[in-house]
Parts: structure tokens; sequence; C-alpha cells
């Protein structure tokens, strides 16, 4: 799989768990700093489009919205 086919994954499976839960940008702000977590909307929307966030913050931002699996289909 080339680089930009897992910038898109990562990407699609956390928007998809914040499409789940109905969790805009702002409110996932609230819910990282709940945790202990400082980002802002802007920081938010960047790396999320970006698709190139760590591992940390895409656990990071599960946690924060409940989520406690994530389904992947990957295919080669």
């Amino acid at each position: 799989m080339y680089s930009n086919n897992w910038k898109n994954l990562a990407k699609g499976l956390l928007k998809s768990e914040l499409a789940k839960r109905n969790v805009s940008y702002v409110s996932l702000v609230n819910k990282l700093e709940d945790i202990g977590v400082k980002e802002n909307p802007e920081n938010i929307n960047n790396k999320i489009n970006r698709g190139t966030f760590s591992t940390i913050f895409f656990l990071q931002c599960l946690q924060a919205i409940g989520c406690k699996s994530v389904r992947t289909d990957i295919e080669e």
C-alpha cells in the first residue's frame, strides 16, 4: 500500500468514528481537554485532513469520544 493510501485510511477511520458519534472538531477539542489534551479546532482540522497524525493522537481521540474498538478493512 502506498503512503497516501495509509494516510487516507487513518483519516477515514478517525473521521468515520467522529461522524458516527456526531462529534465536531470543536466538540472533539472539548472532549480531548477533558482527558488532559490541549488542542484547538484549527490544529485538529489540519491534523485530521492531512492524515499524518500520530498513533498517540489517534488513540487520544478514540478515548475522548468513547470509542472502544475500530474495525479496519485493509485491502492490499
